[in-house]
Order: C-alpha cells, then sequence, then structure tokens
C-alpha cells in the first residue's frame, strides 16, 4: 500500500482539535503528512504543494482556483473531513478531473438525532410544560391542559429528502407518525419507498403538524417559507429549521410566534446571529440554538474517522465511499 504526499488545508487552529485523539497516527498510517502543520492558504511553500497528490480539507479550507491548480499539478484526490464542500471546490477542480469526497454523511448522523429529538419534544409539548412548571412550580393539571398533544398519529412533514431529510425519515419508521414528504426531484413511489406520502409543499404546510426543514440553500430554495406559507401553517405546529436560515422568512416567523399561534426550533436563522433585542431569545414556544445540531464536541471524530478512512481506500485504489459528484451542487447545501 503506498502512501501519498498528503497536505492538511484548512482553517488556523484547527487540525489540532480535529486530529485529535488516535486520528493523527491512522492518517500518518496511511499518507506521507506532516500533521503538525497546515495550509491555510495556497501562495507560500510552492514545494510541497508541487508534491501534493491528496488534500484533506476541513472548515476553513482556502478555494481550489485554477491558479492554485496549476500550483498543485500532482493533485488527484480532495477529501473534506466536514459537510460542504462549497466553499473551498470550484468548477476548475471538475476540470481538472479530480476527485472530491465529503464527510457530509457522517455530518448528517447528529443534525438527524437533534430533529428527531425535536419532533418528539414538539408532539409533547416539553417547551410548554416546562415553562408552565417552572412559571407554577407545583405539579400542573396536565389532561385538560395539554389535552390533544401527544406523537401518536401526529402528522410531521419532512422537506427534502436530503441526506439529512432520508436519515430523519429512518428514524421516524420505529413511531406512530404520518409522514409526508416534499422533494421536487421525487415521485411518489420513491416516496413510499422513504416511508412517506408525497405532497406538494402548500399541502405539506397546511397538514403538518410538526414540519422539519432539511433542503439545500440555493437561489430556488430562498424563503420557501415566507410570510404566505408560514400562514398556511396550522394553529399549534411547531416548525424545525437545521438547514439554513434563508429558507425561513425570519421576520414573517417572528411574527407568528409573538403571537402564539406557532412553535419553533430553531437551530439557524437569517441573519445567522439574531440580533441582541430579537424575541426569538425570549418567548417561550421558541427553542433558539446557535447551528449546534451538526457535529459537535466528540462528534467531530466520526468526521474525522470517516475521512481517514478514505484516504485508506485511495491508497488501496479503491473508489471513494462518498465521492461528491459535481450535479450533486446544484440540489445540496
Amino acid at each position: 500500500m503506498r502512501r501519498p504526499h498528503t497536505v492538511l488545508a484548512m482553517g488556523a487552529g484547527i487540525h489540532s482539535r480535529l486530529l485529535a485523539d488516535n486520528a493523527l497516527d491512522r492518517l500518518e498510517s496511511v499518507a506521507h503528512v506532516d500533521t503538525t502543520t497546515t495550509v491555510t492558504d495556497f501562495t507560500t511553500d510552492a514545494r510541497q504543494l508541487a508534491r501534493t497528490e491528496v488534500l484533506f480539507t476541513h472548515w476553513g479550507a482556502p478555494p481550489l482556483t485554477e491558479d492554485v491548480l496549476h500550483r498543485m499539478p500532482r493533485l488527484c484526490a480532495v477529501v473534506h473531513a466536514a459537510g460542504s464542500v462549497k466553499h473551498h471546490i470550484t468548477d476548475a477542480v471538475w476540470r481538472h478531473g479530480i476527485t472530491v469526497s465529503s464527510a457530509a454523511a457522517a455530518n448528517a448522523v447528529p443534525v438527524a438525532e437533534f430533529t428527531l429529538a425535536a419532533i418528539l419534544f414538539a408532539g409533547k409539548r416539553v417547551l410548554d410544560v416546562a415553562h408552565t412548571y417552572a412559571a407554577t412550580r407545583t405539579r400542573p393539571d396536565l389532561l385538560p391542559y395539554y389535552n390533544g398533544h401527544g406523537n401518536y398519529h401526529r402528522t410531521v412533514g419532512i422537506v427534502g429528502a436530503s441526506r439529512i431529510g432520508r436519515r430523519v425519515l429512518d428514524l421516524l419508521r420505529p413511531f406512530d407518525f404520518d409522514v409526508l414528504l416534499y422533494d421536487p426531484y421525487l415521485g411518489p413511489e420513491q416516496a413510499r419507498t422513504l416511508g412517506a406520502a408525497q405532497v406538494g409543499l402548500d399541502e405539506l404546510a397546511r397538514r403538518s403538524d410538526v414540519v422539519s426543514v432539511h433542503a439545500p440553500q440555493l437561489p430556488e430554495t430562498h424563503h420557501m417559507f415566507d410570510a404566505r406559507r408560514i400562514a398556511l401553517l396550522k394553529d399549534g405546529a411547531t416548525l424545525i429549521n437545521t438547514a439554513r436560515g434563508s429558507l425561513v422568512d425570519t421576520d414573517a416567523l417572528t411574527a407568528h410566534l409573538i403571537t402564539g399561534r406557532l412553535h419553533a426550533v430553531l437551530d439557524v436563522t437569517e441573519p445567522e446571529v439574531p440580533p441582541a433585542d430579537s424575541p426569538l431569545y425570549s418567548l417561550p414556544n421558541v427553542l433558539l440554538t446557535p447551528h449546534i445540531a451538526g457535529s459537535l464536541g466528540n462528534e467531530l471524530r466520526r468526521m474525522t474517522d470517516w475521512a481517514v478512512d478514505e484516504v485508506a481506500r485511495y491508497t488501496q485504489g479503491l473508489p471513494f465511499a462518498h465521492e461528491v459528484a459535481p450535479e450533486e451542487l446544484t440540489r445540496s447545501a
């Protein structure tokens, strides 16, 4: 098994946290790599770049432009130990025939787990119960107060059969949910195979008790939940967004949340950090988190492990298990 010359390319300080535990040893066992340094831009160390066969990238990786690729004539593969590659993979990469792999599937795992927890908590009205309990400091009369709540045959609407969306659908199978799915790239039979009924987006909004957004950030998905579509959501419905903030008109949603008509679990917003005076921070019907649904803490190790596995496959002449095709980027995050 040969060991290709490999370079770490990512934001400053990331590699020491990313390649913790035995990850450095594992990577060094399959590749010639200097694990003490990372490339944060491609303007230095021309000799090293000229020898590079594999780039091992993560958050903050600099863009691979045509000019950069001319300085890396031996580059054959980019292995990204994180999710989206849109920030550094340019059209020039595909023109040069470079193979790209991503650990997006590994990052999908915690997002789907977070979403499942949010769906289950939404049906049980956990936020409401917690706030009521904290305010009264006595056992509330649950039967009349929360009549109609629960997770038995609640309708869950999944927006987007993306990698994460499909994993959420898999996690929902053991439960007694009625699942709807909107994805313009799928047919009804494909949706049924995934355990859901295919519907239009407006119908999904009207019928769902919980709506979870898993669509990519594209020009055509900007504000897919705009003021009109948010108004279609039934009273008491919960909107979950772990995708991108731009998919939901935050101002329009906030107006409904202030009245108490809707509930929300928002891991992403537009802007990314709401203004300090935003009511989203204090509304009792909102769970607002700072983009934590994806890999966090020891979950980063899963992405690293998957990426090192890809380098190992490359050294054995095997195809990547998680190769990224250029056409995927037109409909993925």
